[in-house]
């Protein structure tokens, strides 16, 4: 079965529901990447790229199809993106494009740090090969490695003083654990401890908070949500239950966490309190959110569907504070049409540069 794909702009309800402070100066961009695929015949047309939405506005800022996985800097003016597993950035205008890695190894991942002079991202030799922790100037210049092991080494995660990266492990036998490193590349410390895998790792205003449980996809995965300090003392869970729950995001203040439970989408402060439930979730959905850098928007990419001609993707905004929907910036349907797909990775651009 063949898909089709609707591209909706964001209604004046998002403008009209944000808060009197957001709409004085718009509400903030999202970019993320979309492709589609037209068959002609034997032949395939592939577009495709990455696009920038902002109010009613949905623009495309390239129009290469491999353009994925897209990151701001802190400051707002750069994006670091993915093209055919090299790193390049470009101002959020989509002009200024510059090459930053490049070999035969598959890069991924990128993220600023807090200061904006360096990129860590994931390198492997190549496809489905074990990946290792990189750092490059965001400039550009030789990228050196962070811990290198024979092991698989992912879901990096800055720390707020940008001093350290915590990080995921996954030896060849044993369970997934998080470890820490500094970006000179001293003190790599484990921090976590048990025969579960600890995975998901993201800082907050005091440690770090993590996924525990089995990681594996598919029915077998299960996890509750732990905290611990940031030099892995004092583990202790926040949620857990009898379904499995998985934190998608911390807030950009460090207190707030986002995650998904069952069919829901919550938020529940760190230092304690109640969740609350933000939206609805498909059924076995996968599921990415994000809070905004004001806290007052989640950016949702969902995908629903067992078998790859009946999946369904979503890509939308929430409103935090009143709980509904905004608008929808695309969508990917079982249908007659193109087949497509919206990319896993999406980024705010950082509150104090907006606008574009």
């Amino acid at each position: 079965m063949r898909y089709r794909t609707v591209l909706v702009s964001l209604f004046a309800l998002l403008v009209l529901a944000a808060p009197a402070a957001a709409s004085a100066s718009g509400p903030p961009a999202l970019v993320f990447s979309r492709l589609t695929t037209q068959k002609h015949g034997a032949e395939a047309e592939v577009r495709g790229g990455l696009f920038i939405a902002r109010g009613e506005r949905v623009d495309q800022l390239t129009d290469d199809p491999a353009d994925a996985e897209p990151a701001f800097s802190p400051d707002g003016t750069t994006i670091v993106f993915v093209r055919d597993g090299d790193l390049f950035t470009m101002r959020p205008d989509g002009t200024g494009e510059r090459q930053l890695t490049s070999g035969a190894e598959v890069d991924s991942q990128p993220q600023f740090t807090p200061d904006g002079r360096l990129i860590v991202f994931e390198r492997a030799t190549g496809a489905g090969a074990p990946r290792d922790l990189y750092v490059v100037a965001s400039h550009g210049g030789g990228a050196r490695p962070l811990a290198p092991s024979p092991a698989d080494e992912h879901e990096a995660t800055i720390s707020r003083n940008g001093k350290t990266v915590a990080f995921v492990r996954t030896p060849a036998l044993g369970s997934d654990a998080i470890y820490s490193v500094r970006l000179n590349d001293s003190g790599l410390s484990r921090l976590s401890r048990g025969g579960e895998d600890a995975f998901a790792p993201h800082y907050f205003a005091g440690g770090i908070v993590f996924d525990r449980g089995d990681s594996s996809a598919g029915p077998a995965g299960y996890s509750d949500i732990y905290a611990m300090r940031a030099d892995g003392a004092k583990p202790h869970k926040l949620v857990g239950g009898a379904s499995s729950v998985y934190l998608q995001d911390v807030s950009a203040d460090g207190r707030t966490m986002l995650f998904s439970r069952y069919e829901s989408l919550c938020e529940k402060p760190i230092a304690g309190g109640a969740p609350r439930k933000l939206g609805p979730l498909p059924d076995d959905a996968k599921v990415q959110a994000r809070f905004s850098p004001d806290g007052t928007r989640v950016a949702v990419r969902v995908e629903a569907g067992e078998d790859a001609d009946e999946t369904e993707q979503r890509l939308y905004l929430l409103d935090v504070r009143r709980g509904f929907e905004l608008g929808e910036l695309a969508s990917v349907e079982a249908g007659e049409g193109a087949a497509a797909e919206i990319g896993t990775g999406f980024a705010w651009q950082p509150r104090s540069r907006s606008a574009y």
